[in-house]
């Protein structure tokens, strides 16, 4: 995991979700729990799920106690059955209890972010499309939730607004629908060419006025499957080389696992979508003391 992110990143969210439940000043555990208490016992999964966080259980349990010891009992990203032991803990028992929320919280969140993606991976195969999510994420936890995506097989779309040039709706709104293929136009030339473009668009009206300004993704939002593949068409008659189709097809809006294989095979390129963490389910895990 770390070779997502800084170590410094990780604790900074672990630090701030322990001090949010007083895993300091745990008033049940301090009073009944003898100091020297000494306990093991493992992390359980009670459905199935792809494990993702088993980075920050780890990190939450040793960050209230450094002798605490976090064994993994499979690897990050491995599909795991109901009734799998997930990793095992041992060490003194007032850290293990007072960190058991945050590590619990965190791995059931995560595991949950990437077995949904993995469902949705696993749906559209084998059309070579590419699962993404989007920035529908929960506020200060962005980076773990678009690693759980990486972990269930899917890929990131921007991780902020400073990342890729993306006109949306609201912005056409703003600057007026007749305005903004003169208007990208200029800024064509002006933007840095390591700085994606990418330009939303509900109609195949607005994805042939989209095509006039070159962007390097047009996203088809909300297209019945019909249009979807007659922007896929249209795209590939002005494309020579196939190896190398632009602009690049993302279609987003109303996906579900019911209609994603339909999606992907209109030819598109990528499928965005924010259910991925908006609304994901964790996973149900506990911590069983043996």
């Amino acid at each position: 995991m770390m070779s997502y992110f800084r170590e410094s990143d990780i604790r900074k969210i672990i630090k701030e979700a322990l001090k949010e439940d007083s895993a300091t000043a745990d008033i049940t555990t301090r009073a009944i729990i003898p100091a020297d208490k000494i306990v093991r016992g493992v992390l359980l999964a009670k459905e199935p799920c792809v494990v993702c966080g088993l980075y920050l259980a780890q990190a939450a349990f040793r960050l209230r106690d450094r002798h605490i010891k976090f064994k993994p009992e499979v690897k990050e990203g491995k599909k795991i059955k109901r009734g799998g032991v997930i990793a095992s803990v041992s060490g003194r028992a007032r850290g293990i209890l007072t960190a058991e929320r945050v590590a619990l919280n965190f791995i059931s969140l995560l595991s949950g972010i990437a077995t949904k993606t993995r469902s949705y991976v696993d749906a559209v195969k084998p059309c070579k499309v590419k699962i993404m999510d989007t920035r529908k994420t929960l506020p200060g936890l962005r980076l773990l939730e678009k690693y759980a995506v990486r972990i269930g097989g899917g890929y990131n779309h921007r991780m902020s607004l400073d990342e890729m040039f993306l006109i949306k709706d609201n912005h056409l709104k703003v600057i007026g629908n007749r305005l903004w293929v003169i208007a990208l136009k200029k800024l064509r030339n002006k933007i840095s060419p390591k700085i994606k473009i990418e330009v939303e668009v509900k109609t195949l009206k607005e994805f042939k006025e989209a095509l006039k300004i070159r962007p390097d993704i047009i996203m088809l939002d909300n297209m019945i499957t019909k249009d979807i593949k007659k922007a896929v068409l249209f795209r590939n008659s002005l494309t020579p080389n196939t190896y190398h189709l632009t602009p690049k097809l993302e279609a987003s809006g109303g996906i579900s696992l019911k209609n994603v294989k339909q999606v992907a095979a209109c030819g598109i390129e990528m499928i965005s979508i924010g259910g991925l963490t908006h609304s994901v389910k964790s996973i149900d895990i506990s911590l069983e003391l043996l």
